[in-house]
């Protein structure tokens, strides 16, 4: 069982970047201090293959009534997908994704509600750019030029996410011997330079923890994989970065209760310092985060 010995194992190993900061951006022209107060993205998923029932809206109007809900709720950023990143779901073409997600992004957009898309596709993300979306969570590495030149046009923010391949949808397996910390900075200091290149300076960086690897389905192996990860996160904040985590369901575990795993990935999360957090439970993660807050060190003590 995790225990305080372990955390502070983990933070007497590595303790200078535990006392790294991270500068904040602007996002969509709204400030961000991602150190000083985490931002919550809520899920929209307009794929019918997304398996978290609650997050899955099968029209554009469900969407924006979703996304206004999310808003409400305390989200500051709304992420509309409209193809699903599990192993056997549908393959979704650019064109049809445009057709479902621009009206979205439109609606939510004037509304004021800052909005982000997932993808990997550059005729999506073109098309969502113009139509407002104000973040890219790029599931992909493939066509990075490209990507890259039009978030800079636009002044968009990007999450780098972490994927072994060309996108998420085609990934194989991912390495779980010793520490995965290292392996992370290589794959993404790389991308994070090509993407500065280009122009583009607001950059979170994302390990991938939802994604499905066919070397994690195991329930308890991947459970440890990602909670290892979340911990060591803070590690990852030495790219100068803030970081960005997709909360993990741990169905095996969770079963009947699986909508309050985001909740408990949360706590790990936060712990390593993570500054944007991904989740369909927008109000439990929002709790969580606030009681954490306010329970902060000069209140620790009986």
């Amino acid at each position: 069982m995790l225990s305080l010995t372990d955390l502070q194992r983990l933070a007497e190993a590595h303790p200078e970047p535990l006392e790294l900061t991270v500068p904040g951006f602007d996002i969509g022209g709204r400030p961000f201090d991602f150190d000083r107060r985490p931002a919550i993205m809520g899920v929209v998923n307009m794929s019918r293959d997304s398996w978290y029932r609650e997050s899955v809206v099968p029209t554009p109007e469900a969407a924006i009534r979703r996304g206004r809900v999310l808003a409400a709720q305390g989200a500051d950023l709304i992420d509309v997908g409209a193809e699903s990143t599990i192993l056997d779901a549908e393959r979704v073409g650019a064109a049809a994704q445009v057709e479902q997600l621009v009206p979205v992004v439109e609606a939510l957009s004037a509304d004021g509600i800052l909005v982000s898309v997932e993808t990997y596709e550059p005729e999506v993300v073109e098309a969502c750019l113009q139509a407002g979306a104000a973040l890219l969570n790029l599931t992909g590495t493939a066509h990075h030029e490209e990507i890259y030149a039009l978030a800079a046009a636009h002044g968009a923010a990007v999450v780098l996410c972490f994927v072994e391949g060309e996108n998420v949808r085609e990934v194989g397996e991912v390495t779980l011997d010793g520490d995965p910390i290292p392996g992370l900075i290589a794959h993404f200091e790389p991308r994070i330079q090509q993407a500065r290149a280009a122009g583009v300076e607001r950059l979170f960086v994302d390990p991938g923890m939802g994604f499905y690897y066919s070397n994690l389905l195991d329930g308890e192996a991947r459970v440890r994989h990602q909670a290892g990860i979340f911990l060591n996160s803070f590690r990852l904040r030495t790219m100068g970065l803030p970081v960005c985590h997709a909360l993990p369901h741990a169905f095996d575990f969770f079963g009947d209760e699986v909508r309050t795993a985001e909740g408990f990935f949360a706590v790990l999360a936060a712990l390593g310092k993570t500054g944007l957090f991904r989740t369909h439970e927008v109000p439990r993660v929002k709790a969580v985060l606030e009681t954490l807050s306010a329970i902060g060190p000069e209140d620790v003590n009986p």
